[in-house]
């Protein structure tokens, strides 16, 4: 299989590895500042019944996540680190970008006066229309029986969808404390790492300063968590990840390829599809809130919370490693090998701790 890179010449290792510390640091840095913050601001997640932490906690570190993101990307444009603004980019490197500070926005309005979900769906359905018309497009699907289809027309619609949706899926897969913040940052490191390796290295810069991001954000919110990212930052993510998803990995017109990010993100999808068929099932509303997803239900099964994000880790880990194996990613097998262990394991683990 052959890939069309996206840069002239590829950018060096510890160039990534720059882009992933200026993330992470902002982030460990600004943390402690967005948290005075809220609680000045009274940017508080409420306990609940639905809910699983016990005490009010801030819930807009998603503006850590955010900044630490754009701050690195924006230092390695305007400094022109690896003459990066020599090469020709792609509009719809910028689109994704710009579209993830919408979607940030979004989410910040609604963390900070409430949107009704129909509100909030109809602006999300907006933005993701104007991304499509700035080149974000899906314009391949695999349909049973014909294989590789060419949408045409239809482009617009199933790229909308899964922008949306992946939004959606991270936004309802932060249930527990690290869990949306881990599995992303598992889904921007396989993303990363297929991007790098299929020669798609702008895309592959947004998604190293996302896992920086993440993982730093990972250190405050890790159980017992010390502040929620809030809809701004899931949004943010998920934009992001379903972004970088069309314009990195779903470059040629391949099975593969366009298989690829179902695969990266199966968790929050499969997820997130399962409540909705549950709901939908019972004559409910997709939207009511409950406690149907994957996280509840093996809480239910008397996991501990932290049991329960680190097997819903262990997962996404896994369909990450697949998902690497199939692009043929040399040793990509013992990758793939490592995971299933890992699975395993924490499955043994967490069987055990439930008993």
């Amino acid at each position: 299989m052959s890939y069309a890179s996206d840069f002239v010449t590829e950018i060096p290792v510890w160039g990534y590895g720059l882009v992933f510390l200026i993330a992470l640091s902002i982030v460990l840095i600004s943390i402690p500042i967005v948290k005075r913050f809220a609680l000045q601001w009274g940017f508080i997640d409420q306990p609940s019944a639905r809910k699983v932490h016990q005490q009010p906690i801030p819930r807009v570190g998603g503006i850590s996540i955010f900044l630490g993101t754009t701050i690195a990307l924006c230092a390695i444009f305007l400094l022109n680190l690896f003459n990066v603004l020599s090469i020709e980019l792609h509009s719809a490197i910028w689109s994704v970008v710009l579209g993830s500070i919408c979607f940030f926005l979004i989410g910040f309005v609604d963390d900070s006066v409430g949107l009704s979900p129909i509100s909030r769906l109809l602006v999300q359905l907006s933005v993701s229309s104007y991304v499509w018309l700035a080149d974000v497009r899906i314009e391949f699907v695999t349909i049973p029986g014909l294989g590789l289809t060419h949408l045409g027309w239809l482009s617009l619609p199933v790229t909308v969808i899964w922008l949306v949706g992946v939004v959606n899926a991270i936004n309802w897969i932060d249930g527990l404390d690290g869990l949306a913040s881990g599995v992303s940052g598992i889904a921007a490191t396989a993303s990363f790492i297929i991007c790098v390796y299929t020669g798609q290295y702008t895309a592959a810069l947004l998604v190293v300063a996302l896992s920086g991001s993440l993982l730093g954000f990972l250190y405050y919110n890790f159980n017992p968590a010390q502040i929620f990212m809030g809809d701004g930052g899931s949004y943010f993510i998920g934009f992001l990840l379903a972004g970088v998803a069309v314009i990195g990995l779903v470059k040629g017109a391949t099975v593969t390829a366009i298989f690829l990010p179902f695969l990266i993100l199966a968790v929050p999808i499969f997820d997130m599809s399962a409540v909705i068929v549950a709901r939908l099932r019972q004559g409910c509303s997709p939207f009511l809130a409950d406690k149907r997803h994957l996280h509840h239900r093996l809480l239910q099964a008397g996991l501990s919370h932290r049991s329960t994000v680190l097997v819903i880790y262990a997962i996404a880990l896994w369909v990450g490693s697949l998902a690497i194996t199939f692009v043929g990613m040399p040793n990509s097998l013992v990758i793939l090998g490592g995971a299933t262990g890992l699975l395993g394991y924490m499955s043994w683990k967490a069987w055990q701790s439930a008993r």
